[in-house]
């Protein structure tokens, strides 16, 4: 079957990969290259470098526009596949696939349709993620579903790993999609249940609020981990929180105050304290958290949010 591909992130990469062994990809549509790091080098990205090394055309995009449209069309795909591209598809590039469009979603729809799915699962306590496979309709992840896929992940699973996971089970999914589409058996049935909402993250959902449960502060920490990353204020100063896990055995610490211990630092939420064993100070590296605390001159006192 003839396909055009659109994806930008390393989630995107592992249904590429498995859809290049079946079908013909014509085409493998991104986002332009972008800067990255502290030199600001300009980088392609995952799935454009995936696409070279698979030796495939890549339409670089910032948006799927007219000429995007254009070049696409003249392609002749019988199929579009998309992951995570980062942009809209609209009509009439909608249409012009003689199958339309399909979706790899990284939730159990009609749950968190929007650009954070799994981050918000993960925040929000959910304990089983999934992956959907649906026709792209204009509406925001609205169309009928051709199959599901639910994993459990492990309790301390950030939502990089989750993501992990989910790509490559979202990648075999994909390709039995495909293949029924293409043989003529695939059948999709319409979303169940009522929508939420997973809106793209900004710097201030990292933000921890050690006033909540335990359970809560480490649920905001995996879904933010590692982008845009979770962190907390100290003495004013802006630390981000690399690594940490409950102390379900610890002594019950006030929210807010940080305890050194030989391995790492405990700090106080409504319930049981949250170990942290890594950190980034602002404007530093990484680093041991053991090692900053060794580090601050006032100990006494010292917490976080403040």
């Amino acid at each position: 079957m003839r396909l055009v591909f659109a994806g930008t992130p390393a989630a995107a990469v592992p249904t590429l990969r498995r859809l290049s062994t079946l079908h013909d990809i014509v085409a493998v549509v991104t986002r332009p290259d972008a800067p990255l790091g502290r030199k600001r080098v300009l980088t392609p990205s995952p799935v454009a470098q995936a696409a070279e090394e698979l030796g495939l055309p890549v339409i670089r995009a910032a948006r799927l526009d007219d000429d995007a449209t254009a070049r696409i069309t003249a392609l002749r795909p019988e199929l579009g596949v998309i992951v995570a591209y980062g942009g809209l598809v609209r009509e009439p590039l909608l249409s012009a696939p003689d199958a339309g469009w399909i979706n790899l979603h990284f939730s159990l729809l009609p749950a968190w349709r929007g650009a954070a799915p799994v981050q918000r699962a993960l925040i929000a306590g959910d304990r089983e993620l999934g992956a959907s496979v649906f026709q792209l309709v204009p509406e925001l992840d609205a169309g009928d579903v051709f199959a599901m896929r639910t994993i459990v992940v492990a309790p301390t699973a950030t939502a990089e790993q989750a993501l992990e996971t989910l790509a490559r089970d979202g990648a075999e999914l994909t390709a039995e999609v495909v293949d029924a589409i293409a043989n003529g058996t695939a059948r999709a049935e319409p979303q169940q249940g009522t929508p939420t909402l997973a809106p793209k993250l900004t710097l201030v959902d990292g933000l921890l609020d050690w006033s909540e449960p335990a359970d809560a502060v480490f649920a905001r920490f995996r879904g933010v981990t590692p982008e845009p990353g979770a962190h907390t204020t100290v003495e004013g100063q802006r630390l981000k929180i690399l690594e940490a896990a409950p102390a379900d055995a610890a002594e019950p610490v006030e929210p807010g105050r940080i305890v050194g211990t030989k391995s790492a630092l405990l700090i106080g939420t409504a319930s049981a304290p949250l170990a942290v064993t890594r950190v980034q100070p602002a404007g530093k590296g990484a680093m041991n958290a053991v090692d900053w605390w060794r580090g601050q001159r006032a100990t006494e006192g010292l917490r976080a949010g403040s």
